[in-house]
């Protein structure tokens, strides 16, 4: 068995906020296993699902940049938000995400590709930059959405200047219909992705791991409840349908108009648009998502400088 340290405790704390001696216990069930041991906690009842730590990741900016049918998004980390507020750091990210819209909107084709401004990759350009603004810069991520007709909606949440923000996402529609009628509701589903965060757009596209991962806390839970296992399976079919609905885009209820689902109201959207409308996928970045930032004890660092 994997040897439980306390600093695996203390994560497992973090993730699940469950009680020291339960994480304890989970990570002994699950022989060290980190994700194995938040299922099981929630298997128990002990943790929920969507419990994440409360430390969030590196600052800087989500930069957006559309033109025709293609938009990009990207994700510019700096060390600070005193830096993310810099006019330089902003115009770096706004350009970043105008080299992306030239590129496939991977992270490999945006560094490597030229900067307009200063002749460099991205990559050369973004080193440059560190070493005028004197803090550590990163192009984490980048992510491109197109259509052969129609359009690839944007927005950004807390917005800090135009086109940047914490936020950003993308929501690619496929039709031949009104442009602005296609603007207006593809701006009204990102803004519902921004808020409710979906899996996928459709529940055939939900990620099967993920899924799977689901199907087995539900049924070590309704095992719990000593029903026969031909009930269970039925529980469990039941609480997955519930699970579909809830993480795949179309069938959630829309945030503007909880009364519709998503699929909905584009289909209502379709007679002002005057042709279907079909989303062909979503991009949504989230400023850190799943890095941890560094915790540093400022009293500790403090009295280690008088120290020297």
């Amino acid at each position: 068995m994997s040897e439980i340290t306390a600093a695996m405790v203390k994560e497992l704390r973090e993730k699940s906020g469950a009680g020291m001696m339960d994480c304890k216990k989970a990570l002994a069930e699950t022989n060290g296993d980190m994700e194995a041991a938040i299922d099981w906690l929630r298997a128990k009842g002990i943790a929920k699902a969507d419990k994440k730590s409360g430390r969030t990741a590196a600052e800087g900016l989500v930069g957006i940049a559309s033109a025709g049918t293609s938009a990009v998004v990207v994700e510019l980390n700096s060390e600070t938000d005193f830096v993310a507020r810099n006019d330089a750091f902003q115009d770096l990210v706004r350009g970043v995400a105008a080299v992306a819209l030239t590129t496939d909107g991977s992270v490999e084709a945006v560094s490597a590709a030229t900067y307009p401004a200063t002749g460099k990759s991205v990559t050369d350009t973004i080193k440059d930059a560190i070493a005028t603004i004197g803090e550590n810069m990163t192009l984490r991520r980048s992510a491109k959405l197109s259509v052969e007709d129609g359009v690839v909606a944007t927005y950004i949440h807390n917005a800090a200047a135009d086109s940047l923000g914490k936020l950003g996402v993308l929501v690619a529609l496929k039709s031949t219909g009104n442009k602005d009628v296609l603007t207006a509701i593809g701006r009204q589903v990102a803004m519902h992705v921004a808020a409710t965060n979906p899996l996928a757009v459709r529940a055939e596209e939900v990620d099967a791991a993920v899924a799977e991962r689901e199907r087995n806390v539900f049924i070590e839970q309704s095992r719990a409840s000593g029903k026969p296992d031909a009930i269970i399976e039925k529980m469990v079919e039941g609480r997955m349908r519930k699970f579909f609905e809830e993480v795949a885009l179309l069938s959630q209820a829309f945030v503007i108009n909880p009364d519709l689902t998503v699929a909905a109201a584009l289909k209502e959207a379709e007679k002002d648009a005057g042709a279907p409308i079909e989303v062909t996928g979503i991009v949504r970045l989230l400023l850190g998502e799943g890095v941890e930032k560094e915790e540093t004890d400022f009293a500790a660092e403090v009295a280690a400088a008088v120290k020297h």
